[in-house]
């Protein structure tokens, strides 16, 4: 009877624990280092010698113990495995000798508990990473939706302006060629058309953003393209004491694409990272091509940008700059040819540590692979 009773109060302990691991990982607000913490105290109790008992939870590299490990006579492990790959292990020990058992001084019991808890963690971990990666990919989707909707809205704005915009323009080159204008009304005139001239740019930007320009598909050597954009910056680059990194490799395939666009998101991304290395710093440039892509990586080490910035950083209009310094459309205007040419662009930056762009081309245009799939 008695031994029937103290197989018994094992089994309730060992259920207890693993009931109180499925509430803990049932509470929404939770981060994983915190219910790790809560988890690894649930563990002891469970143990045939719980006053002597302690235990730890390793998992990437960082764990989650209680006092005592490193005095521990006898451990009990367990491997935490997720989605088929070890991430860490569970693991119960006491700290001063006990019977020999079926285990060392552990029952087989245990060990079916022991295996219980890491299935558990290991099914914890794996849907805490399915949700953040679906949190993620919504955030993304949000994100591109937003930016369809704001590129429909640029598109549509800029037809409407340029019509008026172009009459403005023209009436005034005409105004400039009448005989006896006023000195001030020819002073007025020029300051006219300066002004139309940059407000198209901003609308021939919006519609690049738009894609509503259709880009010219010609052979394209990426390392050529950077060497030739990059002699304009020398006097910069020199005066702002900026070390330039180019990294390219010399063995690049060409791919099919815009070298006029091209240049420009070259321009646009270089004069950002200058713009944020005001007392200099180092600016890398690498090209190199990596299953059925060309990549065009720039570094900076320059001010960086949070995370709130980083969100916005696509946006049109959306800029840090002062008045006058930005319009908020460089980063948007890349993103839209670099998608038009059937690419994709990531942006990884942190406050005070530098930004890294990495622009992914296709080896063939994606125009062409549409072509060859039509019947």
């Amino acid at each position: 009877m008695r031994s029937t009773q103290a197989a018994l109060l094992e089994r309730v302990k060992e259920l207890t624990c693993l009931y109180g691991i499925a509430q803990l990982a049932a509470r929404h607000g939770k981060s994983l280092d915190e219910l790790l913490s809560e988890i690894v105290g649930l563990l002891p109790p469970a143990w045939q010698y719980p006053e002597i008992a302690t235990a730890r939870i390793t998992l990437d590299g960082s764990a989650y113990g209680l006092p005592g490990m490193d005095e521990a006579r006898d451990v009990q492990k367990a491997e935490i495995v997720v989605a088929r790959h070890p991430r860490g292990t569970v693991e119960v020990a006491y700290r001063q000798e006990r019977p020999r058992q079926d285990e060392g001084p552990f029952l087989k019991e245990e060990r079916h508990l022991i295996d219980a808890v890491a299935r558990q963690l290991a099914l914890i971990v794996e849907r805490r990473e399915a949700e953040r990666e679906r949190s993620r990919l919504e955030h993304q989707l949000r994100h591109a939706d937003r930016l369809a909707t704001i590129g429909q809205l640029a598109a549509g704005l800029a037809h409407e302006i340029n019509e008026p915009l172009s009459n403005a323009l023209g009436f005034a080159q005409l105004a400039k060629k009448c005989p006896g204008l006023p000195p001030q009304a020819q002073k007025d005139i020029e300051k006219i058309e300066p002004a139309c001239l940059q407000a198209r740019n901003i609308i021939r930007k919006l519609l690049v953003f738009a894609r509503q320009t259709l880009p010219e598909r010609v052979p394209v050597n990426l390392g050529r393209v950077v060497r030739e954009g990059m002699a304009f910056f020398e006097a910069r680059l020199a005066k702002d004491g900026t070390e330039l990194v180019l990294d390219l490799d010399p063995r690049l395939p060409r791919i099919t694409a815009d070298p006029g666009q091209l240049h420009q998101v070259l321009v646009n991304l270089v004069v950002n990272a200058l713009q944020a290395m005001p007392g200099g710093g180092r600016l890398t440039i690498q090209t190199r091509a990596q299953e059925g892509w060309v990549h065009l990586v720039l570094e900076d080490t320059g001010t960086g940008m949070s995370e709130e910035v980083l969100d916005q950083a696509f946006v049109p209009f959306f800029t840090t700059k002062d008045v006058g310094e930005g319009t908020g459309l460089g980063l948007p205007v890349v993103h839209g040819i670099v998608t038009s040419h059937g690419g994709s662009i990531a942006v990884e930056s942190k406050a005070g540590e530098g930004t890294r762009f990495d622009i992914r081309l296709p080896l063939e245009n994606a125009t062409e692979k549409a072509k060859h799939a039509a019947p």
